[in-house]
């Protein structure tokens, strides 16, 4: 694997003061690895960017620190076989906070966790059969520095039906150099139902809640006409009343002059 370079600088500001170098477009960070002391330096963020893209966290960097003792010249840099074992990340502005470089010995074996990436087009989601389900985003294996693949392969065109699954023994690596320390069980890629059993429970369940208030408004609706029918009956009880004010007008004083 092609180690890719980059620069940094020996940092002497630490602590709290970290934020005037953020200002200045600089990202603090540390080297440290096997039996090896950390030094405290620092890179520029734009640079960084560019090297962590192409490299990741298993790509080796050529990191040259300047401002070290050593035999290297302070123009040149003292070189250092690194890998990228975490980025602190600002929550909001998603800018590098800090850097964990890891310094490897070339000749020895380290555990790293490689991404997957799926390739092609399952022909059971071509043909709409079924749908692609990837559980699994990345596998720790152990290899030599140089030997550390960047992502490792997941070839989706042997999946055609609803079950058929691809695990980890599955994947094609080169075995002699690479070692997988994940579980050779654990599924990497399968294909699921269109609808599942679940689902089909939900849409039962939303269909039969839709019924239960369709039936519940049916009363509602019959209850509004109730007041038209007592109206009705008011109307009818109107013409009651007229011979009850026809008795009133013969009172007992007209009888007497009558």
């Amino acid at each position: 694997m092609q180690q890719i370079p980059l620069a940094a600088q020996k940092r002497t500001v630490l602590g709290r003061k970290v934020k005037k170098l953020r200002a200045e477009g600089l990202i603090p960070a540390h080297v440290f690895g096997h039996k090896i002391p950390t030094i405290h330096v620092q890179v520029k963020g734009s640079e960084f960017s560019k090297v962590f893209e192409e490299a990741g966290e298993t790509g080796i960097i050529d990191l040259a620190v300047d401002g070290l003792p050593g035999e290297a010249s302070a123009k040149s840099g003292q070189k250092r076989p690194v890998l990228v074992r975490n980025v602190q990340i600002h929550p909001v502005t998603d800018q590098p906070l800090h850097i964990d470089f890891y310094q490897v010995n070339l000749t020895e074996k380290v555990k790293v966790n490689v991404p997957l990436e799926v390739t092609g087009e399952a022909p059971a989601v071509e043909k709409k059969i079924g749908l692609l389900l990837t559980p699994t985003a990345e596998i720790e294996v152990e290899a030599l520095p140089a030997d550390l693949p960047d992502k490792i392969e997941v070839d989706a065109t042997k999946l055609e039906n609803i079950g058929d699954e691809i695990k980890v023994q599955n994947l094609s690596i080169d075995k002699t150099k690479i070692t997988i320390l994940t579980d050779p069980d654990l599924i990497v890629a399968q294909i699921g139902e269109l609808v599942t059993k679940e689902m089909e429970a939900v849409e039962a369940e939303i269909a039969a809640e839709k019924a239960e208030a369709a039936a519940a408004e049916a009363p509602a609706e019959g209850a509004e006409v109730a007041p038209a029918e007592g109206a009705a009956e008011g109307e009818e009880a109107k013409p009651e009343e007229k011979p009850s004010e026809s008795k009133e007008e013969v009172s007992p004083e007209k009888k007497k002059e009558e």
